[in-house]
């Protein structure tokens, strides 16, 4: 028995570099690093640690003995976090929705502002512990007390789970808000990634319930608001651009929302939209919303391919505007807090953000907007990761702190 443990250790370790070998070989062809971004060789190491994460925990996952997001998920747990001194952090639960709140030591006079965030992760990664450095360089650098939601992921738990935990738990903060010190008047919410998502869709709901003290402002840090057209200039451009390559943004996004993958092609080519559905909310979805400078030298024109009544039955829950946020009625959307944007020119979101400026824009809502140039999707979760931080993750830290510390 002791041989066939021996054999087992000696490999063991042949097997796992064999795993990132394959990887490497099988990533290297596609992943694209743009001339704007600073230390492409990082980024790109670190998009091939993730993605041979990945694949162990695919590995795993065949094998029945553990759900890939779940393999994921327990390594990221094994990360330390870093206490501030400055910040008093307290977790507990609101129902059965984990919370962590970070609030200044520091004694005040008067009520701070408060900021309730959602985390990124693509329903499947991110976590408080996490995004705890964030949550603490934003409670001291904007003096507010921050409230960070832990809502339910992959794989136990899909769509509405996440946005609906961030509903309730907004809705329990807003109800108790001098219990926390903070002032009614001055309460933000920001999300990031898929969490940016959340926030939209939780703005559909919240202005509705006159009982609660209305949101002064949101801040959405690429979001995704539009499940449909994945045919915009950025899809083409940054399709394989680390963190969110199409593949991850697909992988996420369909294991979310129960969607099959063998429906992916059908989506991407558009065969899911009915003409008269792309009739209607051509003029909130269609490339034409992208200003011209975000366009490629040789853009490839939207295009549907021949309609797939079956892939559209599959699908069709994305047409509902707390999926595809970006489809709310004129009414909703008008009745919208001043917004804040941020977008990252090498993100395949970045142009989803620019279809919701316009479309806020367009309905008198107040919109400010920054754009990174040298930015990637998931640049903020690295801005308190020292070697793995990058010169764009603290450019949108502190123009997203600017921008609340004007609230």
């Amino acid at each position: 028995m002791s041989v066939w443990w021996l054999l087992l250790l000696a490999g063991l370790p042949t097997f796992l570099l064999g795993v990132f070998v394959w990887v490497v070989i099988q990533h290297l062809p596609s992943a694209e690093m743009p001339s704007t971004l600073k230390h492409p060789a990082k980024l790109l190491f670190m998009y091939y640690m993730l993605q041979y994460l990945i694949a162990l925990g695919n590995i795993l996952e065949k094998l029945r003995i553990c759900a890939m997001p779940r393999f994921l998920q327990f390594l990221q747990g094994l990360m330390t976090i870093k206490k501030d001194p400055n910040v008093l952090v307290t977790d507990m639960h609101f129902g059965t929705v984990p919370v962590r709140l970070f609030k200044p030591k520091e004694l005040s006079s008067k009520p701070h502002r408060g900021i309730i965030f959602y985390h990124g992760g693509g329903a499947m990664i991110g976590s408080l512990d996490f995004y705890h450095g964030l949550g603490n360089l934003l409670a001291s650098e904007t003096d507010s007390v921050v409230l960070m939601v832990g809502y339910r992921k992959l794989p136990d738990y899909h769509h509405p789970a996440l946005a609906n935990d961030c509903l309730n738990a907004s809705i329990y903060f807003l109800k108790n808000l001098e219990s926390f010190g903070v002032d009614p008047s001055r309460v933000v919410l920001c999300g990031e990634s898929i969490g940016g998502w959340a926030v939209a869709n939780v703005m559909q709901i919240l202005p509705s319930i006159a009982s609660l003290p209305q949101i002064q402002a949101q801040v959405l840090i690429q979001p995704i608001v539009n499940l449909i057209n994945f045919q915009l200039p950025s899809h083409q451009q940054s399709k394989n651009v680390p963190f969110l390559t199409r593949d991850m943004m697909f992988m996420c996004m369909l294991k979310y929302l129960t969607i099959d993958l063998s429906w992916k092609d059908a989506m991407l080519t558009g065969a899911v939209i009915p003409l008269e559905k792309w009739k209607k909310y051509r003029k909130w979805l269609s490339s034409d919303n992208i200003p011209r400078r975000f366009w490629s030298q040789d853009p490839q024109l939207e295009f549907l391919a021949p309609f797939n009544e079956a892939a559209y039955l599959e699908t069709k829950h994305v047409w509902s505007a707390e999926i595809s946020p970006v489809l709310a009625d004129d009414k909703i959307i008008s009745q919208l807090p001043k917004t804040f944007l941020v977008s990252c020119e090498n993100d395949i979101l970045r142009d989803d953000v620019l279809l919701y400026k316009k479309r806020l824009e367009d309905q008198g809502v107040p919109v400010s907007w920054y754009h990174v140039e040298d930015g990637f999707h998931g640049c903020l979760m690295l801005c308190d990761k020292k070697c793995f931080s990058f010169p764009c993750s603290m450019k949108v830290v502190n123009a997203v702190v600017s921008y609340i510390k004007g609230i």
